[in-house]
């Protein structure tokens, strides 16, 4: 069947469709020795020669079952399937699903806590671009503590490179003489954004761990450990 070179590579759990565009876009993807670079080029897995970055899209893995991992990333990992300097990366912790998964989204080197890994390419898109239906929580320590109106002014958003961040919501969880803790609820997804914004009051984050994802939560998944997704999960998440 003929479809979108994008669609076949998020198919083929390769990537998301957005990383295939960016992927196309940048002449990693050949079709038939062709370097393609054209956002609406259309090709046949079962009939086409098709390479991601020299590697051959085998049409069997569009048969293959999907993986739905839920990993609970310890801080001083990498999210990514590779990296020059040679840090420990996420997929490293996966075991057998290695070389299976990529990451949905990312937690930055020094975050720890829950993180999505799928062979999915749709359900990395969903997940990706549905930030209002699918807000992340996070615990995040401070130094010091912040006024209230410096809160109330997070809540509200704030100019990070130009942009307004979208609203948040930020409760009290405890405090000291020195540090504080929050929880910050999150409707969209920006690079490093938690950081950014405190920094923006003047309160840098120290500790920053996600601790739920849309619905999901699982206190009792240890750090750097992983587990499926159920059926039940992955419908959900789907809206089935």
């Amino acid at each position: 069947m003929v479809e979108r070179l994008q669609k076949i590579i998020a198919a083929a759990g390769l990537a998301s469709r957005r990383k295939a565009e960016e992927l196309i876009v940048a002449g990693e993807v050949t079709v038939n020795g062709k370097v393609v670079t054209e956002l609406g080029t259309k090709a046949d897995p079962e009939k086409d020669h098709i390479k991601v970055r020299g590697k051959l899209i085998n049409p069997k893995l569009r048969k293959q079952e999907n993986i739905y991992l839920l990993l609970n990333k310890p801080a001083g990992v990498l999210t990514s399937r590779s990296d020059p300097k040679n840090r420990p990366l996420v997929i490293d912790l996966l075991g057998p699903y290695r070389d299976e998964v990529h990451p949905v989204g990312r937690l930055d080197f020094k975050t720890e806590g829950l993180l999505l890994l799928t062979n999915d390419g749709d359900f990395t898109q969903l997940i990706s671009h549905a930030a209002k239906h699918v807000p992340k929580v996070y615990e995040v320590k401070l130094k010091g503590k912040p006024g209230m109106h410096q809160i109330k002014l997070l809540e509200r958003g704030v100019i990070i490179a130009g942009l307004r961040t979208a609203r948040a919501e930020i409760r009290l969880l405890e405090e000291s003489a020195t540090n504080s803790w929050y929880e910050v609820t999150l409707y969209e997804g920006r690079n490093q954004q938690i950081r950014k914004m405190f920094d923006s009051i003047g309160h840098s984050v120290i500790k920053l761990r996600r601790i739920a994802i849309g619905f999901l939560r699982d206190e009792k998944l240890m750090s750097g450990k992983f587990r499926l997704l159920t059926e039940a999960e992955v419908k959900r998440f789907l809206g089935r």
